[in-house]
């Protein structure tokens, strides 16, 4: 043998036992899929903990929907579960469902109630584990009022002890900022930050407190570092690697220009030396069909390999059709001791450091998230239960507008009507009474959602009906609603118009109509058919391609019979900062109506994704 063979072989053998010994061997990079939390999910902030079972545990952002601050837990980063279901649920719950979120209590947080614009309410949480505590912290907004005034910055501090448990999670602690983004840190000499981002519109500003984040005080905001000259430095978190400190922040705005940045320093009050290589994560200028990635945290797993979450819109460079909006994404991060982290670009499908093994082991009856795949519904409300985890409302939901299967209708959920219809005052404001609305978020490109409604309304402009909802001023609607015999309309496909003309008669009609920035189709109304009045009637609404919705209805009893009335856009609700809820409305429009509606065969069918 000769003596180059002999030295190659005594090379391999090394290495092979080299890989072995750090763990290595026979392990390849793992395959994953984008969006790793579909649906409306933006902000991601992730923290994993070993001392809960090596569970990683994700919190977004909710503006105004409630339940508020949704918490996902996985034990592989493939599977997502939304956890924190309160074990008294079905008792005396005040968010009237299984919560599967931090803000599940009215008393929590009361100013949410009282949010002005689509825009407002809870902002980008960031979640971390410290001294056996859960810490979340975030900011209410009030995005009605001037970029420098205090109050329209409200920032928060929510902590548990148990995430799983609802209960847990405290009542708001405020501190005070001119800002939001917030974040917790606590340092190797035992001190407490807060960091945030500055009103950018005042002054484009990360900074950094003390805090004591039991009781909210603070002590004076300093500048640690301006960014690297791109549009709303925000989503400041920093991270002590190596003996250096790590500021990962969004620049660029929350449009397609949106990126990921980084600086570093030997303190953590700076001064901050940018990355030559910036930005570290961006789809900037790309083809890619997930755009305006930005919003980053990082963390490690049990193998001490990092890991990044990122928001992102499937939307391609166009930046039109995109109604699920900002959803969370997830990366590998290669980051060598002394060295800066690198983030690997977001793609629909991913290759990256091996994964944890495959586990639904998350002890909690939530909502799966599975490899980016949603768990379908088939809601039954059966008597005893609640709400499931992930039904939503818009800001606070009056509990007595919603029964889980009444005495006089078992296996439905009872909506009494609200005075105000889904637009309710100029689109931006509800008021005490809030309105009678409860979804579930779309989460999947093509979909199929449909309810049986039993309704008999006796006053002019009862109504109860599905709807695609993104915000007050971006929705689009299908009705059951009762209007004078006699007035302008159209026979759907197939059927004739009703005889009579008399004015003071009124008849069940199906009615579409729909709210946006950007033309939609006119509003269609159509009379029930007389054939169709005995028995409960099903509503449909579909999402067969990228662009367009399309919204039928027929008789429960008879899915052959099934019409569909409209198709529209998209891009009617692909908008702002949320995402789209599907689900079921009840409105007396601004009368004194207060016919209940009867929902019942609830479903959501995903149907597919699309990743490229």
């Amino acid at each position: 043998m000769s003596s180059l063979s002999t030295c190659i072989r005594w090379l391999v053998a090394t290495w092979c036992i080299f890989l072995t010994l750090s763990g290595t061997a026979l392990t390849s990079n793992s395959t994953f899929y984008n969006p790793a939390i579909p649906g409306f999910h933006p902000d991601p902030s992730c923290a994993f903990v070993p001392e809960w079972d090596n569970t990683f545990f994700c919190a977004s952002s909710s503006f105004n929907a409630f339940p508020g601050i949704p918490l996902h837990a996985s034990k592989d980063l493939q599977n997502w579960k939304l956890i924190g279901i309160s074990q008294a649920a079905h008792l005396n719950n005040p968010c009237l469902c299984d919560a599967g979120h931090a803000l599940n209590r009215e008393h929590q947080l009361p100013r949410l109630a009282e949010t002005n614009r689509s825009t407002s309410g809870i902002w980008a949480p960031t979640l971390r584990f410290h001294d056996e505590t859960f810490w979340l912290v975030t900011t209410l907004v009030d995005d009605d009022r001037p970029a420098d005034d205090a109050s329209r910055w409200d920032n928060i501090i929510f902590k548990s002890n148990n995430p799983y448990e609802a209960s847990s999670w405290s009542n708001a602690t405020h501190f005070e900022f001119v800002g939001y983004d917030t974040e917790p840190f606590w340092d190797k000499d035992g001190k407490t930050y807060i960091n945030g981002a500055h009103a950018w519109k005042v002054g484009p500003w990360l900074q950094q407190a003390e805090a004591n984040l039991d009781t909210g005080e603070v002590g004076e905001w300093r500048t640690i570092w301006n960014g690297t000259g791109g549009m709303a430095p925000e989503g400041p978190h920093i991270y002590l690697k190596d003996g250096l400190y790590y500021l990962l922040a969004a620049e660029g705005g929350t449009g397609v220009g949106h990126m990921v940045t980084i600086a570093r320093s030997e303190n953590v009050g700076g001064p901050y030396e940018s990355n030559s290589a910036n930005p570290i994560l961006t789809n900037a200028n790309t083809t890619s069909y997930f755009q305006t990635v930005g919003h980053a945290d990082l963390f490690q797993d049990d193998s001490g390999n990092w890991w990044g979450v990122a928001l992102s819109t499937r939307s391609g460079p166009e930046w039109v059709y995109f109604p699920m909006g900002r959803e969370t994404v997830l990366t590998a991060v290669t980051w060598r001791e002394g060295e800066w982290p690198q983030m690997s670009p977001i793609q629909g499908k991913m290759s990256g450091w091996p994964m944890p093994p495959a586990s639904l082991d998350v002890d909690d009856p939530g909502h799966w998230v599975m490899s980016g795949e949603v768990a379908a519904d088939n809601v039954e409300f059966e008597a005893g239960s609640a709400l499931p985890a992930h039904f939503t409302h818009w800001r606070y939901p009056v509990e007595s507008s919603y029964t889980v299967s009444p005495p006089e209708r078992s296996n439905s959920l009872r909506l009494m009507p609200s005075k105000l219809n889904l637009t309710a005052h100029n689109g931006n404001y509800a008021g005490p009474s809030g309105q009678t609305f409860v979804g579930r978020r779309q989460q999947d490109t093509l979909f199929a959602y449909g309810v049986t409604i039993d309704f008999s309304p006796t006053l002019e402009e009862e109504e109860t009906g599905i709807s695609v909802f993104l915000t007050q001023n971006h929705h689009l609607d299908l009705g059951l609603v009762l209007l004078p015999a006699n007035g302008t309309m159209r026979a759907l496909p197939g059927y004739n118009l009703t005889a009579g003309n008399d004015s003071e008669k009124l008849d069940l009609h199906l009615r579409f109509r729909g709210e946006s920035y950007v033309p939609v189709p006119d509003e269609i109304t159509a009379p029930v058919p007389e054939e169709w009045i005995a028995s409960p009637i099903r509503l449909e609404v579909k999402a067969a391609n990228l662009t367009h919705y399309s919204f039928s209805a027929g008789p429960a009893n008879a899915a052959s019979r099934m019409k569909t009335l409209v198709y529209a856009s998209n891009n009617a609700v692909s908008w702002g900062f949320t995402g789209v809820f599907v689900g079921v409305y009840c409105t007396s429009n601004g009368g004194f109506g207060s016919t209940p509606a009867y929902i019942s065969d609830w479903t959501y069918i995903p149907q597919g994704q699309f990743r490229d």
